[in-house]
Parts: structure tokens; sequence; C-alpha cells
């Protein structure tokens, strides 16, 4: 039996989210007290957040079996914390790149050359819940901030992204030929949380002018396959902005036609997720750089 490559594993299991009409990134915030909280990032042992494709398959897993701790550790990490993996537990698949080379055959010069490639390998993980032994701190879930300063600083974060921000209408977009957000007005969200997610979306979008990170597709007009691709990338990002930040996220009402057209994409290239994962990570890493402490203090 041939060996699954990751690529195809992990899109596997996002595909099987996707057909039951759900949004696997939007899960941790589906019920009880994580609605009320949000959810952080997935965290290393070393305490560090998990990035990119990494952080949904870790929210998958969590919410597939009731996890309420953030932290994972490999087998051979608990026991070197002197803890022990309880019989029977079963391990989360992650994934990371590593990088090789290869000799081949240049066929202009007619001689051997090294090319470097990358390529992604697979490891497990455990959640703190399934390790006996280990020290008090991995115990300690996380408390949230209060929501007054979560919302505080959402509104400072995003008040210092120099981003064009028009209120108006009854719909949320991004404009590249102008390069402007449009958002409803704050009074016709639900919430404040509905406000500021939804800002984070349209604004890992603002990420995409050429100007920034320059991210097409090969995008020609809406609804095709390089649209689908962007509001991916958007999707995730607002998920792991919204984690970031603290707030809660809710699914948009008008995407039951994006979940068709993802899984399109996604059945047709199994690399598809991880590289909008990685992109979606590369936005908001661009928008914490320009959100940095001073310009938050400038802004609030």
């Amino acid at each position: 039996m041939t060996k699954q490559d990751p690529h195809s594993r992990i899109t596997d299991r996002i595909l099987a989210e996707l057909k039951q009409g759900t949004r696997p990134w939007l899960k941790p915030w589906s019920g009880g007290d994580m609605a009320a909280s949000g959810q952080t990032r997935p965290l290393r042992a070393t305490g560090q957040p998990y990035r990119g494709i990494n952080v949904l398959l870790l929210w998958i897993e969590a919410q597939a079996s009731g996890f309420v701790s953030p932290s994972w550790m490999t087998y051979k990490q608990a026991q070197a914390l002197g803890a022990q993996v309880r019989k029977g537990e079963r391990g989360a698949t992650v994934v990371y790149y590593g990088d090789s080379s290869r000799t081949v055959h240049d066929e202009a010069s007619g001689e051997e050359r090294e090319k470097a490639f990358r390529f992604l390998k697979t490891y497990t993980v455990f959640n703190v819940a399934q390790i006996d032994g280990l020290p008090e701190r991995f115990r300690i879930v996380p408390e949230p901030s209060p929501e007054m300063e979560r919302i505080e600083s959402a509104e400072a974060f995003f008040a210092s992204i120099p981003a064009t921000v028009n209120h108006g209408g009854d719909k949320a977009y991004y404009v590249p030929s102008a390069d402007r957000i449009q958002l409803p007005p704050f009074a016709a969200f639900h919430d404040a949380h509905g406000y500021h997610t939804t800002r984070g979306h349209e604004t890992v979008h603002w990420t995409r002018h050429e100007t920034r990170l320059d991210r097409s597709f090969g995008r020609e007009k809406w609804g095709d396959e390089g649209y689908a691709r962007e509001e991916l990338v958007a999707e995730l990002g607002a998920a792991f902005l919204a984690a970031d930040l603290g707030l809660c996220i809710e699914p948009r009402p008008d995407h039951a036609s994006y979940i068709a057209s993802w899984i399109k994409v996604l059945q047709n290239d199994t690399r598809a997720i991880v590289q909008a994962a990685a992109h979606a990570e590369r936005a908001v890493a661009f928008l914490h750089q320009l959100a940095t402490p001073e310009a938050i203090k400038d802004a609030a």
C-alpha cells in the first residue's frame, strides 16, 4: 500500500469537514466557553504559538477531542519533563518543512548541478490533557483578558493599520483598484466582535495589494479559481487574527457558495490548503508588523 503524502492527508481532512458544510477554522468558536472567550493559537511545549497549517490542524483536533488546553508536545518532550503520555492515547499530526537538494542534469550547460528543494514532513504531538505527570504550569489554562480590554486592543490594532476604510451600505468588501475597504456602519453589526472580525477579514484582503504582499493567484474575475484561493486566505487570516486579538468569530452568512469553490480548489490541488495557510500567516504577520506597540500607542 502506497503511503499517502502529507499534503494529501491534510487536504483529505479539510475536505471531509468542508463537505459536511462546516469550516474547520471556525469550529473552535462554535460553542461552550470557547464561544464566550475566543480561542488562542495552539502552543508548543516552549510556549511559542504554532503557525500556518498547524494552527488549523490542531484546532480541528482540539475540537474533535474536547481539549481545553492549547498546549501540545511530542512524546519525547513529555518524557524530558518527567511525564508520560497515557497508554492508548492517539496523537495529532503536525507538519514542518525541511530543506534538501539533489543532483540534476542541466540541459543548457550539459553539466551536473545541485538543485535545492523543500519537502513537507509530519510528526506527532499530544495535548497536555493526554499526558500524566507534567509540571503544574502545563495544567493552567490561560484566562482570556476582560472583554472590554480585548475590544479596546482590537480597536487600537486596526486604528494603527494605514488602510483606507469607508463606512456605509450593507456589504463588506475590499476594492483593489481603489485600494479601499468598505464596511457597514459599526451599529449594523450584532456586536463589536462581529465588526472587528469582519474588518480583519477585509484587512487581510488589503494585504494582497501589489504594493504590499502582491498576492494574486492569477485572479482575473469574480468567482474564478484565483478568487476562491484569495477568499480562502482571507478566511484563514481572519481566524488567525481573531485568535491573536482574543476575538470571537462567527461564520459570515454569505459563504455557502464559497465552500463549494474551496472544495473544487482543494480537489484539484492537494497543496492549496497548506499554501493558503502560509499566505494567511504571512498576511497576519505583515499586519502585526505594522501594528507595533508604538503604532498602537500613537493610534490610541
